[in-house]
This record gives structure tokens, C-alpha cells and sequence, in this order.
């Protein structure tokens, strides 16, 4: 039996990600097509490029599927976490797409935790920290818009400036 709940969620989940939604580009619309020089580009310094916030929201989405399987920390393929400094040193396509693909395998692998809750489980804590699997994967499709939409703007402002 499947809970309907569940279901709601994991189109919530996919509709932030990559699949077509009212509410405009979501997180997969919004690097698709970026140039390295766009995904490195800050608007200062001491400001996040899109490369960064890619990465960031790989590191969430296995954070998140970390907290509802219970899994240890330290499986994340990057040293460090929340937000991993990019480029370093010579930037090349290359890493760029891994990075790409490194959160598509971090959707794709939250999903299908996801997609295993037994009905009722979603409104249970996987720990004590009190938060539900409800409110983990709801966050998650939130944490994906929120950072579509400072993408977006990341991409005008990289190519106002001639890029």
C-alpha cells in the first residue's frame, strides 16, 4: 500500500528539482546549458558562484538522505561541508559536469530512500532531533527553489556583465 502523503512529497521533491512545475525554473532548469564561465562567476569575492551553490545542494540532499537512513557522516565523495569553495586552481569543464552529476546522483539517491517509507512514516522522526521525514524532504524541495532562484539571478547578473 502505498501512502498518498508520500506520493505528494516525492512529486514536490521532483517538481523542485527537475520536472516542469508553475512555479517557474527549478533547481535542474536553472544550471542546465551554463557555461563554465557563468557557473564561476561572483558577483564579489567574498560571494557564492553557481558552482558553489551546486555542490551545496548535493551536500544537503546527502545530508538529508543521511539523516533518514541514519547513516554515519563521512560518505560525501568532498572533504568538508555545507559549502565547498569552487573553482580551484585551473577550473575545467570537466569538473564543472562532475559536480553536475555529483548532485544528480545526490537527488536521485535521496529520492529512492524516499520512495521506500512504509506508510506512517512520514510524519515519524528518523531521530531525536524532532524534525519529521516530512519536514526533511519538504525542506529539501525548498532548499532546491530557494537556490534556483539565487541561481537565476546569478546567471543575469554573470551575463549583464558581458559574460
Amino acid at each position: 500500500m502505498t501512502d498518498p502523503g508520500l506520493e505528494i512529497v516525492l512529486d514536490n521533491l521532483d517538481r523542485a528539482f527537475a520536472t516542469s512545475s508553475w512555479h517557474g525554473t527549478n533547481l535542474r532548469g536553472a544550471i542546465r546549458g551554463l557555461t563554465l564561465e557563468v557557473a564561476a562567476f561572483r558577483p564579489r569575492p567574498d560571494r557564492h558562484n553557481v558552482w558553489e551553490l551546486v555542490v551545496h545542494c548535493a551536500y544537503w540532499k546527502y545530508a538529508a538522505r543521511r539523516q533518514l537512513t541514519g547513516e554515519k557522516r563521512g560518505s560525501f565523495p568532498l572533504a568538508g561541508s555545507n559549502f565547498f569553495p569552487r573553482p580551484q586552481g585551473a577550473a575545467a569543464v570537466a569538473d564543472w559536469r562532475r559536480d553536475v552529476a555529483l548532485l544528480e546522483r545526490c537527488h536521485e539517491e535521496l529520492r529512492a530512500v524516499a520512495a521506500t517509507l512504509a506508510p506512517g512514516e512520514l510524519r515519524r522522526s528518523p531521530r531525536p532531533s524532532g524534525r519529521s521525514r516530512l519536514e526533511i524532504l519538504l525542506g529539501v524541495a525548498a532548499h532546491d527553489l530557494y537556490h534556483a532562484g539565487q541561481i537565476q539571478l546569478l546567471k543575469r547578473l554573470a551575463r549583464g556583465r558581458g559574460r
